[in-house]
């Protein structure tokens, strides 16, 4: 069978029809214990649930309640977290709003979401103009500080109701706002704090920025659990050893961590006696096994936030075998898992085909975007109950012999170079196993000509980068020549979003500065070699080409070495045999055959001449 279901009934306390009920909840049962860490500052159960208390009241005497979206503008604090807290208290659902944004975006998702309240931590109350909606302040620890006047009014809990709208990140196009009920968050919290055995003497991290939908995750299930949340400063995620050292003093016991900075940590040396005991990742595609010694798990989990944040799960082995990538895990409860081809049919057991998800965590759809929603949540063939949907994630996967899922490609990441499939995700996989590589992401770059070439961006390891040579002879021990990238860039750490995914848009173009070379740079001596270095440079949008530059290996193969030998043909006058170009692939090689021809040229156009034959002329700029 190619599907999977996991329908273990996982519900929540009983009568619990919001995740602010069950904050409640804790806040009766153990007033005192601590809720909120924050630098020096701690926050009791009882505290959160006072201030969240009175600013619910003030919310619900604006008109927050069922249907109702209010902003939280707050960067990662208390704030964030008992504004929150207080507008789904309020009967409405939260929207984030990540003041490190560029103010335009934030205007932008504050008009998508027609918000109707503002809850604003002091200082960034600013950042998104008013429009007419009232503005609530709070200090960083979220006491209430301004607050126009209102009356309190009692407010509404159903399940199906909204608990918070989110934006995906847009890197496709314009960011959509998808609407999560706390129905699908109740889920989410209860297979959560099932799976990983949440208790109240547990310590969360919250370390995603709270525009992301892994914030949720970070704070929702311990905080009905009875944990408490430790919140850390920016400048420590920012630092692999600082957030390390943070985790160890700090206690935690489970820590959510982008997959980026994640393969930064899995390689640092850690104590023994680490109280972190679940190192839980995601956002990005994992690219390495853990090695051995850890003294902490390893949690792969894979999730459009279009599902509620998490839709498969697993345990990730030390140093696993396999040539693939290491798998995204299987169903989390009341969820279910589909590959299927492109006539909507299941694949057969071990083929590609397009991820669906279906069940509790589906969200209810796309905000102010019928048509969208239409399109990506689609009707459920294989549900035995009405109404039931899928949403069909546009990611490729395959079911993998033990039951695990693995995840292979977004639909639209597959390039295709020299005519052949390439999956840039193996190659990286495969490089990060190199052992003086740290991480590293493989792009396809387009060409001059048209064609496209791969491009290896590397962070090396402490003890310095590998050649080039080196990484090609370890590749191609492993993988079809097609699939080694011709240019390794070397990197101090890889692009980030504010999400923590790796941003692909902001990796440079190779150039003199950052290309890995086997040997010093050594610039074309004469002006025949800078013509040939231009003319190979153009052709495989390369930025400088070093006399020892070759042209296969820079990208070349034979329909551009077909395109090269008519550039020389229409720059220098000459005739040249492809073979001459296999038998003389660099710079400073062509330009001497290059050199011969014109001599050869020239010696025939003396003969002629002398025999009363026309002459001909080099052309300019080119020989001695």
């Amino acid at each position: 069978m190619n599907f999977m279901s996991d329908s273990t009934n996982t519900s929540g306390r009983s009568g619990a029809s919001s995740i602010d009920e069950l904050v409640a909840f804790q806040a009766a049962a153990r007033p005192e214990a601590v809720a909120l860490s924050h630098g020096s500052h701690l926050l009791s159960y009882k505290e959160l649930e006072e201030r969240a208390g009175v600013l619910a009241g003030a919310l619900r005497g604006l008109g927050v309640g069922a249907g109702a979206v209010a902003g939280v503008c707050a960067p990662r604090s208390p704030a964030m977290i008992i504004g929150a807290l207080a507008i789904m208290k309020a009967g409405g659902a939260y929207l984030p709003l990540d003041p490190l944004n560029p103010a335009a975006r934030l205007a932008a998702l504050a008009e998508d979401a027609q918000i109707s309240v503002l809850v604003a931590a002091q200082g960034h109350e600013n950042k998104i103009p008013q429009n007419g909606r009232p503005t609530l302040i709070l200090d960083e620890g979220g006491r209430m500080i301004s607050a126009p006047a209102c009356a309190a009014a009692p407010a509404e809990a159903a399940p199906k109701k909204l608990a918070y709208v989110i934006y995906t990140s847009g890197s496709t196009g314009d960011p959509n706002g998808v609407e999560i009920t706390h129905e699908n968050l109740l889920n989410l919290v209860s297979w959560h704090q099932q799976a990983f055995q949440v208790t109240p003497a547990d310590r969360a991290s919250q370390i995603a920025s709270v525009g992301f939908d892994a914030a949720v995750w970070e704070v929702w299930p311990y905080l009905a659990a009875g944990s408490r949340v430790h919140i850390p400063e920016e400048q420590v995620i920012r630092d692999p050893e600082l957030l390390r050292n943070w985790l160890v003093a700090e206690g935690v016991t489970l820590s959510f961590i982008p997959t980026p900075m994640a393969e930064l940590l899995l390689g640092l040396p850690w104590p023994a006696q680490t109280a972190l005991r679940l190192m839980l990742i995601g956002a990005d595609t994992l690219r390495r096994y853990p090695p051995p010694g850890l003294p902490f798990q390893l949690i792969n989990n894979y999730g459009p936030t279009e599902c509620t944040v998490v839709a498969t799960s697993g345990r990730v082995p030390p140093d696993g075998a396999g040539p693939g990538l290491p798998p995204i895990g299987t169903p989390i409860a009341q969820t279910r898992v589909y590959i299927l081809d492109e006539s909507g049919r299941p694949a057969p057991a071990g083929a590609e085909g397009e991820l669906y998800i279906g069940g509790a965590g589906v969200a209810r759809g796309y905000r102010n975007r019928p048509d969208l929603t239409a399109r990506r949540f689609v009707p459920d063939p294989f549900s035995a109950q009405p109404g039931g949907r899928l949403f069909k994630t546009g990611d490729v996967a395959r079911l993998l012999p033990d039951g695990q899922l693995a995840f292979v490609r977004r639909m639209d990441d597959q390039i295709k170079v020299r005519g052949f499939r390439v999956e840039p995700h193996e190659i990286a996989a495969v490089l990060n196993r190199h052992p003086r590589v740290l991480q590293s992401v493989v792009v396809a770059r387009q060409a001059a000509a048209g064609d496209k070439h791969l491009v290896g961006y590397v962070v090396p390891a402490p003890e310095g980068p590998p050649t080039p040579g080196e990484l090609r002879d370890f590749l191609r021990a492993r993988l079809p020549d097609y699939m080694v990238p011709e240019i390794f860039v070397q990197l101090a750490g890889l692009p980030l979003s504010t999400n923590g995914k790796i941003d692909r848009l902001k990796l440079p173009a190779p150039g003199e500065a950052n290309t890995l070379r086997d040997q010093a740079f050594t610039a074309p001596r004469t002006e025949l070699e800078k013509t040939v270095a231009g003319l190979l440079g153009g052709l495989l949008g390369v930025e400088r080409v070093d006399v020892a530059g070759n042209f296969f290996v820079l990208g070349g193969h034979s329909l551009l070495g077909a395109q090269l030998i008519a550039r020389v043909r229409s720059v220098f006058g000459v005739e040249m045999s492809l073979r001459v170009l296999f038998e003389a692939p660099t710079v400073a090689e062509l330009s001497a055959e290059i050199e011969r021809l014109l001599a050869l040229k020239r010696e025939g156009a003396h003969q002629n001449k002398v025999r009363g034959g026309p002459a001909l002329a080099a052309p300019a700029g080119v020989g001695h």
